[in-house]
């Protein structure tokens, strides 16, 4: 495997409205859509839509939706040997409202994603132990993503830890378990982060705490990375464009990353970054998540050369 990616399915039960609704009020939709997606579902898809083998570690219900969740994986060559399904919860879930400038809001209702256990992730060493990068997030339990961590590092295998959704806290030892940590502008601070000096000097305390490298997005501001060896804080631009609909940009992003560190590797960190900006930068000019994700012959060819 290329990448591995160990986490979240949830369906995404999609509705497109002229604004974001306030408290108490009712507001006529006018479109709806259904998609699988969740976290370590999109970044796994991102990846494979590339070109990157890539295996997917998850918890899914025994249901239409879980079922369909594996025909959708395979459909993308995704491995799906390890996927497990519980007749313990449902599918998770995760109805999203997006208004007519692209702006998001999403409730997660994670349901048999917060079954996959430590002893489930220990079963799929081998998968891991095999891949060149493996991504986790926080839509799994902090144990499972322990396990799935400690388990790659034991082997050399490179990891990014994308911390979302946000929480209030973390295990120290999370930090010095991953290669990359890729927060959002949201997660990187508990207070708000709006330009890109403000997110470098977010992202330095988190060298100490043990990380290598963290990459700070900054959705049409790109990103803000640093990095162990020399803690500058550098910036990565991203084109502006007409944004349709943000949901599962990060995402993009992560898997993109992912494909470029594994099928990649030898190209600097800035233009892994820049190239990952990129196919994210396509993908808000879409509706949806994965169905906005860009397959590898629907971008420029130069993105892939080494």
């Amino acid at each position: 495997m290329d990448v591995v990616v160990v986490g979240s399915c949830n369906v995404d039960l999609i509705s497109y409205i002229p604004k974001l609704p306030q408290k108490g009020e009712t507001i006529h939709g006018t479109k709806f859509k259904m998609g699988f997606g969740g976290k370590g579902a999109n970044q796994c898809v991102s990846s494979a839509k590339l070109g990157a083998k890539a295996a997917m570690v998850a918890k899914v219900g025994k249901d239409t939706y879980g079922k369909g969740f594996v025909e959708e994986f395979q459909r993308f060559k995704v491995n799906t040997d390890y996927i497990v399904s519980t007749d313990g919860a449902s599918t998770g879930v995760a109805p999203c409202l997006v208004d007519q400038n692209g702006s998001s809001a999403i409730i997660i209702v994670s349901g048999a994603n917060l079954l996959l256990t430590p002893q489930e992730i220990e079963q799929a060493e081998e998968v891991i132990k095999s891949s060149k990068v493996m991504i986790c997030q926080l839509e799994v339990t902090q144990e499972a993503t322990l396990a799935a961590l400690r388990i790659a590092k034991k082997h050399g295998v490179k990891t990014i830890f994308n911390p979302a959704p946000k929480l209030d806290s973390l295990p120290e030892e999370i930090y010095s378990l991953c290669d990359v940590f890729c927060p959002n502008e949201t997660e990187v601070s508990d207070t708000a982060v709006t330009t890109i000096e403000e997110a470098g000097a977010a992202a330095i305390p988190y060298l100490d705490k043990g990380c290598f490298t963290v990459i700070v997005t900054l959705g049409d501001k790109g990103c803000v990375y640093v990095t162990k060896d020399d803690r500058k804080v550098c910036h990565v631009a991203c084109d502006k464009v007409n944004a349709i609909d943000t949901t599962g940009a990060g995402d993009s992003f992560v898997g993109s990353l992912a494909y470029f560190m594994s099928c990649h590797a030898s190209l600097p960190l800035e233009e892994m970054i820049r190239r990952s900006c990129q196919v994210a930068t396509v993908s808000v000019q879409r509706e949806g998540t994965q169905t906005s994700y860009p397959y590898r012959n629907e971008l420029p060819p130069e993105l892939f050369l080494h």
